[in-house]
């Protein structure tokens, strides 16, 4: 079963976002199991677990794990591909996020943009990397920081932006012979807190824009 993986069909993604389908792909992450077994789970008759489980099935999201006997019932075990799905914007291509129509760099829409090309290209490159039997060489550095105010958090933003600038400057080789160009994206947001309730919309302080 692979950590996580990215969803691009548009049919597989509609059969993803069903909230039962949604619940028996999670029930399936956590371990082989037949319709038989899921049905009280997800308080659905046996009949229907297997259809979704079907359609499931033909999308790619599930597979077979193997069979056993129970009576005269031969049972198919089930189990997720993936422990945990990403839906790739190419799922919508047509309505994309292209962060080339509108660059700026203080606002949260365009970095909104940037996140959803990197699902979508990376998504891509794990797929043609596993068709080829290759591995993808990538990178990923993730942290928080607290900023004592606002003045200092535009002081590293300045810093940053410099230093990753200098270091782009300085390996960038644009007329290497057998060189590949590699997409370097750097973030900035505001930590999201995880809660016990999702509060409503209405609950919701109002977003800060272009921070």
């Amino acid at each position: 079963m692979l950590d996580v993986t990215v969803i691009e069909d548009p049919a597989a993604a509609a059969a993803s976002l069903d909230p039962k389908r949604a619940q028996l792909l999670a029930e399936l992450a956590a371990g082989p199991a037949s319709a038989a077994m899921l049905a009280g789970k997800v308080g659905l008759p046996r009949q229907k677990v297997n259809y979704h489980l079907k359609a499931l099935e033909r999308h790619g999201l599930v597979e077979l794990a193997g069979e056993r006997r129970k009576g005269n019932v031969t049972e198919r075990l089930m189990r997720a591909t993936a422990a945990s799905y990403v839906i790739s914007p190419l799922a919508l291509a047509s309505v994309q996020p292209d962060p080339d129509r509108f660059r700026d760099q203080l606002s949260a829409r365009w970095l909104l943009a940037l996140g959803a090309r990197l699902v979508r290209d990376v998504g891509l490159l794990i797929t043609g990397a596993a068709k080829a039997r290759k591995r993808l060489a990538t990178y990923a550095l993730d942290g928080e920081v607290r900023f004592a105010s606002a003045a200092e958090r535009a002081a590293f933003i300045q810093e940053l932006t410099a230093g990753v600038s200098a270091l782009i400057r300085k390996y960038d080789a644009p007329d290497a012979e057998g060189g590949r160009d590699h997409r370097i994206v750097v973030a900035v947001h505001p930590t999201v807190k995880p809660t016990a309730v999702q509060p409503t919309v209405e609950d919701q302080p109002a977003p800060e824009l272009n921070q």
